[in-house]
């Protein structure tokens, strides 16, 4: 990791409580794209630089719908974040994924309804990654070595279909997507994936399985209840895995195409494009 820089991590409230880390700072953001979910908290690690963020608010006040990413992600940015450790919680569409285990997903399947923020562009300036992989495979990699050494029952690929929310699964929708060969379901990896490439950022999600979903009629229907249940019970786990992979990320040798996901992206004459819109991008481009 280059001076300056620090690990970002997305999660629920409470995910930077882990050991060995200080606090050093609350950071209130304003950006181009409006405020984040909450403050980023900035601490230290054995001299390592952190960031964390909950992606639903201080107590959880966002729905997956309303979460600000486009903020979050380019707060992260401009604070010197240029590899995210996203937490993220998870249905099970395979009998083999059972609730509490690890998935370090490698593929996405967006079935938002186009109500979030899903790129930086427009307005005038337009832009085009590439997405075919849409997680950083270095840290996907560092993510199921540190959950295995964390102790934790790991499947380290997995497809996940991000469904819009807030309401959990039809047991038709679950059927549809066990068809499709998915492994995993959840609310919040679309768009915050993809605007982290597009800020040339390397970026991977830890998913806590919590449910089977709706297809798993031997099991109750999901509820909350049972989702914060088995969350509960994986926050040592995850804490764990992210404080190993925080370490290994910061003396990892990365040789993904991530930093330069944006190079060359935008296809606007440079005369047509607005200043006032560039300087807005200035920090998701460098």
């Amino acid at each position: 990791m280059e001076k300056g820089e620090r690990i970002g991590i997305i999660g629920g409230s409470g995910l930077y409580a882990l050991e060995g880390v200080e606090t050093e700072d609350t950071i209130e953001s304003v950006t181009p794209y409006g405020s984040p979910s909450s403050p980023i908290v900035l601490a230290s690690m054995d001299g390592l630089g952190l960031a964390f963020l909950a992606r639903h608010g201080i107590g959880h006040v966002l729905s997956p719908s309303e979460v600000p990413y486009a903020a979050n992600i380019y707060a992260m940015k401009a604070l010197g974040v240029r590899r995210i450790i996203s937490v993220s919680a998870v249905g099970s569409l395979k009998n083999k994924i059972a609730p509490r285990d690890v998935v370090i997903p490698d593929q996405l399947w967006d079935r938002t309804k186009g109500v979030r923020r899903s790129t930086f562009f427009g307005d005038g300036v337009v832009a085009h990654v590439s997405f075919g992989e849409p997680y950083c495979p270095c840290m996907r990699e560092i993510l199921a070595s540190s959950a295995a050494e964390a102790g934790g029952n790991v499947h380290p690929t997995g497809d996940y279909v991000c469904m819009e929310g807030p309401a959990f699964s039809t047991r038709a929708e679950s059927r549809v997507y066990r068809a499709m060969a998915c492994d995993v379901i959840g609310m919040t990896a679309v768009p915050e994936a993809k605007l982290a490439r597009e800020a040339n950022i390397c970026y991977a999600t830890l998913a806590l399985v919590t449910d089977y979903d709706a297809w798993h009629e031997s099991e109750e229907e999901v509820t909350v209840e049972m989702v914060m249940a088995n969350m509960a019970a994986n926050t040592s786990l995850a804490g764990r895995i992210l404080a190993l992979a925080s370490k290994a990320v910061a003396s990892h040798e990365f040789e993904c195409g991530c930093r330069n996901a944006s190079r060359n992206a935008v296809m606007t004459a440079p005369e047509k494009r607005d200043p006032r819109r560039m300087e807005d991008l200035r920090v998701v481009l460098e």
